[in-house]
């Protein structure tokens, strides 16, 4: 599955809400996860619908996610991320990488009740945003975490963020095998194929991101695959591999 550079990201005239009669916002910390399924005959991915009240991404397909609080960088976990992911986490960032695992889990049980981690007491006093999660009896575990990419929304969107993009083998890092809940962020929540993904309305970097999952998943080992980083310079849109 090959997308081109060039529409990695939605362009101004797509029909999604641009701002220029403002200063360009600073993009806020993000992160996104892609829960993987491979038990049956094609890989699916879980994906939903953004509300078309927001202001970004309006009813587009997206993967669960949102962005990084405070607290995140300081939950407990009961494993960390492996060492090349954290390295490669923590290139041109001075958040501590482990916050942008914890925020995808957080966010993944918020947009969907799915929770990622494993079954057992939370470790410690949860913070607010994390009480419910808790309550559920689990701690959450950044160690099947394969980070994918990282794109920064170009300067013209009123809402701008800087998104690390995760994949999980859904088997692996779920806690059991409850179905998706449609919520207040994300409805027509579905696991889909990649062909199937590809189909549905999606933000170009959505997009650009299931190719690099299609590439990650014809590889023995996922690491080998370099996530991109993609982002806007002077010069337009700019592409490289961490």
């Amino acid at each position: 599955m090959t997308v081109k550079l060039g529409s990695a990201y939605d362009k101004e005239g797509d029909g999604d809400i641009i701002q220029k009669d403002r200063p360009t916002p600073r993009p806020r910390d993000a992160a996104t996860l892609i829960l993987v399924r491979r038990d049956q005959a094609q890989p699916r991915l879980l994906m939903g619908k953004r509300s078309g009240r927001h202001s970004f991404m309006p009813d587009k397909y997206v993967f669960p996610g949102g962005r990084v609080d405070t607290a995140d960088g300081r939950v407990p976990s009961l494993s960390e991320f492996r060492s090349l992911v954290e390295q490669k986490l923590a290139h041109k960032t001075r958040r501590k990488p482990r916050a942008f695992g914890l925020t995808a889990i957080r966010e993944t049980f918020e947009e969907t009740g799915l929770i990622v981690g494993r079954a057992g007491q939370f470790p410690g006093d949860p913070a607010a945003d994390w009480e419910k999660y808790a309550s559920q009896g689990a701690a959450p575990c950044l160690q099947g975490f394969t980070f994918i990419g990282r794109a920064i929304t170009p300067p013209y969107r009123p809402k701008r963020f800087d998104a690390r993009f995760f994949m999980a083998e859904a088997e692996d890092v779920l806690i059991d095998e409850r179905p998706a809940v449609d919520g207040a962020e994300l409805h027509d929540l579905q696991w889909v194929t990649l062909e199937d993904a590809m189909a549905l309305d999606l933000p170009n970097v959505t997009r650009f991101m299931i190719g690099e999952i299609g590439e990650r998943l014809q590889q023995k080992d996922p690491e080998a695959v370099r996530p991109p980083f993609l982002r806007w310079t002077q010069s337009g849109h700019s592409r490289d591999r961490i």
